[in-house]
C-alpha cells in the first residue's frame, strides 16, 4: 500500500518532534540535566502557584511513579523541594529552589535560540495554518 500524504504528515511530525527534542537535549547537555529533568523544571516554572505532584504529572504527561523518581533526583540536586499540603497530608506541592531559577533561565535562553533557528524561513501565515491543522487533529484525537 503506497504512503499517503496523511502517512507522510504523521511520520514527518513524529520525526520533527523527536529531532527538535534531541537537538535541544544536545544543547542542554552541558547543564548536566537529562531531557526528563529539564522538562520537569520548565513545566514547574510555568505554574503561578506551586503545583501538587499530581498536577505536575498531568502537565508533563507522565505517570506518578515516573515523576516521583525524577523529583527524587531533582531534589537531590537541590533544584526542587516537596512541601506537604496542609489540607491533604498525602499530597505534596512541588517548589522550585532559588538555585533552579538561573538554571531555568539558561534552559529557556537555549530553547528560545533553537526555536528562532528552526523557524527561519517560516512566515506567520504558514505558522498559523500549521497550528490550525494541528489543532483540528488534536481535537479529533481527543474525541477518540
Amino acid at each position: 500500500m503506497p504512503l499517503t500524504d496523511q502517512h507522510r504528515f504523521g511520520m514527518q511530525l513524529a520525526h520533527l518532534s523527536r529531532g527538535w527534542r534531541a537537538e535541544l537535549d544536545r544543547r542542554l547537555a552541558d547543564l548536566g540535566l537529562s531531557q526528563a529533568r529539564w522538562l520537569v523544571l520548565l513545566h514547574l516554572a510555568r505554574f503561578d502557584e506551586p503545583p501538587t505532584q499530581r498536577e505536575l504529572a498531568q502537565s508533563i504527561g507522565v505517570e506518578g511513579p515516573t515523576l516521583a523518581r525524577l523529583l527524587d533526583s531533582l531534589e537531590a540536586q537541590g533544584l526542587v523541594r516537596r512541601q506537604p499540603v496542609a489540607e491533604d497530608r498525602r499530597a505534596k506541592n512541588i517548589l522550585l529552589s532559588a538555585t533552579a531559577r538561573p538554571l531555568i533561565e539558561k534552559i529557556e535562553t537555549i530553547a528560545n535560540a533553537l526555536r528562532v533557528e528552526l523557524f527561519v524561513g517560516v512566515d506567520e501565515e504558514e505558522l498559523r495554518t500549521c497550528m490550525q491543522v494541528h489543532s483540528r487533529i488534536l481535537a479529533n484525537l481527543e474525541k477518540s
